[in-house]
This record gives C-alpha cells, sequence and structure tokens, in this order.
C-alpha cells in the first residue's frame, strides 16, 4: 500500500486520505508550534514535491499556448486573429510571472519547451484540420522567439 494513502491517522488525528484540506491544516500548526516529530513528514514532503510539480505545469502550460498559437499563426495566416496575438502576449506575462516566483525552474525550461512543443504540435495539427507532419517533430522556435518575437494585429507581412 502506498504510504500516501495509509488509511491510519496521521500523529494528529486527521487522515491524510480523507481530509487533505483538514490534514493540510493541521500539519502546518503542527510546524508552527515546533512539533516537528508529531508531523506527518512522509505524506508532507510528497505534497511538497506535487506543489513544485504543479509549477512546472504552469510554466509548461504557458509554453504550450505560446507555441500553439505561433505555429497557427505561421500556417494559418489567413486565420489570424487579435485573440491569438492577446493569447500569446498573456501567456509570455504567465511565463515570466511563473519563473519570477519560481526560479529554481529556470534550468527547466528547455524540457518545458520540447514538452510543451509535443503537445501544442498535436493541438495545432487538430485546430487548423492538418496532419501533425504538417509541423517539425522538434520544436522550430528558439526560446527568445517564443518569447519576444513580435505579433503584430492586424497582421504586417
Amino acid at each position: 500500500m502506498d504510504d500516501r494513502t495509509d488509511p491510519k491517522p496521521s500523529k494528529g488525528g486527521i487522515r491524510y486520505d480523507r481530509d487533505l484540506y483538514g490534514w493540510a491544516v493541521e500539519q502546518a500548526a503542527l510546524l508552527r508550534a515546533g512539533k516537528i516529530a508529531e508531523a506527518d513528514a512522509l505524506n508532507i514532503a510528497e505534497e511538497l514535491d506535487d506543489v513544485g510539480n504543479e509549477q512546472y505545469d504552469k510554466l509548461e502550460s504557458a509554453l504550450r499556448v505560446i507555441l500553439l498559437h505561433l505555429l497557427k499563426w505561421d500556417h494559418q495566416p489567413e486565420r489570424r486573429s487579435r485573440s491569438w496575438r492577446q493569447s500569446i502576449e498573456v501567456q509570455r506575462r504567465h511565463y515570466d510571472k511563473v519563473l519570477r516566483k519560481n526560479p529554481g525552474l529556470k534550468p527547466l525550461v528547455d524540457e518545458a519547451v520540447a514538452e510543451a512543443y509535443e503537445d501544442a504540435r498535436l493541438e495545432a495539427a487538430g485546430e487548423i484540420d492538418r496532419d501533425e507532419r504538417t509541423f517539425p517533430e522538434t520544436c522550430p522556435y528558439p526560446l527568445d522567439v517564443i518569447l519576444k518575437r513580435p505579433i503584430s494585429w492586424p497582421a504586417e507581412d
């Protein structure tokens, strides 16, 4: 059985698998009170890992949306829209904010771009009704293009 779903109550009394919120409040109170030995260290560590993963997912998500709209912008110029441009700009801000709040993610940016591109490529193919092989297998955009390339509206080619 996974220790995270151990049906026993935590040392403080609230079961992790039945009331995550109550458990979290209880664990925070134990830690603030200096009662480290009474805290549910294993599940706290798991939750901290999850928080880190959520921040990485936010970074990757922002990159995915930027890449999706860049692909659509480049491969379907007749359908360009203000909303695509705004989506790119908003997600660039999200990317900046996630990295500003989580500088430890900087070494993972290349990995996040690669993973985001895989999904963006599939989504773009579906949205513009083209085979995914229309797009390069690996991300064609360097990071500075992803984050800084001007997107003019109305389109100026």
